[in-house]
């Protein structure tokens, strides 16, 4: 019985503790437990200082939005871009101006050359861009190049070339001149060698004539000795015939007749060749033609009675030919006896421009060959020219002559 009580007495005596050390174990061991789910081993066999952490990959979008924008910074790395400008002569040029223009022209840039002829742009966007170089006395230089992100771009050197200088220089004739001077070779122009041919012109771009000219004309053809004396060999030819028998017979009769033969050929040429050319700024000149068909030849002959040059160089219609025409007949039978005064003036008005067609085609046709005198169609007068001056550089000229 007491053995008994002893073994139950050392039982309760260690049965507390066992039971605490127990609870101590399960707690270590639950501890443990749960350690090695939450923590990750690392891989061995790597390179020393290196460590490489085993577990799936972050699978968030903000990794690849964090890579792309690391590449387009990367792509947008200013660079920049230098160079050196020389002469002609491969010394370096001091103060040029150099402009660098991106490829979408939104903005340049300008910088002047060092003294070394060197030159800087930095913070330059990547990307095409082109120099454009330019100084007093050397023509424009264009380089073009394209810059790679955060690239110093060293360009070529840039020579510079003499710029071409062109000069127009415009002389002018003054046109009284010209046509004083064609005039001057139409008072030669004689059919023969002596019969009057001045108001024929050879030339087809004649300079046109001032009034002065005009009524210049007339008077030389009126007071030529050859017209003098052919209307003195006219009127003898009325007194044989005893045309116009009121004018009598003798010298009396003769000089009437004379006087009439001659102040018909005064008053017409004035009337058609300055009167009314001048007020009307027409030519009453013949403009020979001597190219095209024999049928166009005529036709345009014929047609001098009533079409004519104007002073502006444009063909109209004959106005002071028939004018004067009409007006001539008018005034010459106010002298020369007549029984029917308004039937002689249209009959003689239809007669003078019957003469004046056919004074055109004699004049395409026939008196060109006998005309002697000025009548050449180069003439001596020297149009008006614009000589062009080209200058390639100091010393250099070249010389062009253009006709206007």
């Amino acid at each position: 019985m007491s053995g008994r009580k002893a073994i139950m007495v050392e039982t309760r005596r260690f049965s507390r503790p066992n039971t605490l050390w127990t609870l101590a174990l399960v707690l270590l061991t639950w501890c443990a437990i749960a350690s090695a789910q939450t923590v990750v081993p690392t891989q061995r066999g790597t390179l020393a200082g290196e460590t490489f952490v085993v577990g799936p990959a972050p699978s968030t979008p903000g990794g690849a939005e964090q890579k792309i924008q690391d590449q387009g910074t990367q792509a947008a790395t200013p660079g920049s871009v230098i160079g050196t400008v020389l002469d002609q002569s491969g010394a370096v040029s001091v103060g040029t101006m150099i402009r660098l223009t991106p490829e979408d022209k939104s903005a340049y840039r300008e910088v002047i050359s060092g003294d070394n002829g060197q030159f800087s742009f930095s913070n330059v966007p990547p990307g095409h861009f082109q120099l454009s170089v330019s100084s007093t006395g050397f023509g424009n230089e264009v380089y073009s190049g394209d810059l790679a992100p955060g690239q110093i771009f060293l360009a070529p050197p840039i020579v510079l070339s003499v710029a071409t200088v062109v000069t127009q220089v415009k002389v002018t004739v003054d046109p009284v001149e010209v046509a004083t001077e064609e005039i001057k070779e139409q008072e030669h122009q004689r059919v023969l060698g002596f019969i009057p041919n001045f108001y024929v012109s050879y030339r087809p771009d004649a300079a046109p004539l001032t009034t002065k000219l005009k009524y210049q004309l007339a008077w030389k053809s009126t007071t030529d000795v050859v017209t003098i004396g052919g209307v003195a060999f006219l009127a003898g030819l009325q007194q044989a015939g005893d045309q116009y028998s009121e004018f009598g017979q003798g010298a009396q009769g003769y000089a009437k007749r004379f006087g009439a033969a001659y102040g018909d050929a005064f008053v017409s040429t004035f009337l058609s060749g300055a009167v009314f050319p001048s007020l009307l700024r027409q030519d009453p000149r013949y403009f020979y033609r001597g190219t095209g068909s024999t049928k166009k030849r005529i036709l345009y002959a014929i047609s001098n009675s009533v079409w004519c040059k104007g002073d502006n160089g444009r063909w109209q219609v004959n106005y002071s030919n028939m004018a004067g025409v009409v007006s001539g007949a008018a005034l010459v039978s106010t002298y020369y006896p007549s029984k029917n005064q308004g039937m002689d003036i249209l009959q003689n008005s239809l007669i003078r421009m019957g003469e004046s067609s056919l004074a055109g085609v004699v004049q395409e046709f026939v008196l060109r060959k006998l005309t002697k005198g000025g009548h050449r169609q180069e003439s001596s007068v020297t149009s008006p020219v614009e000589p062009t001056v080209s200058v390639d550089g100091p010393g250099d000229s070249k010389f062009t002559t253009q006709q206007p």
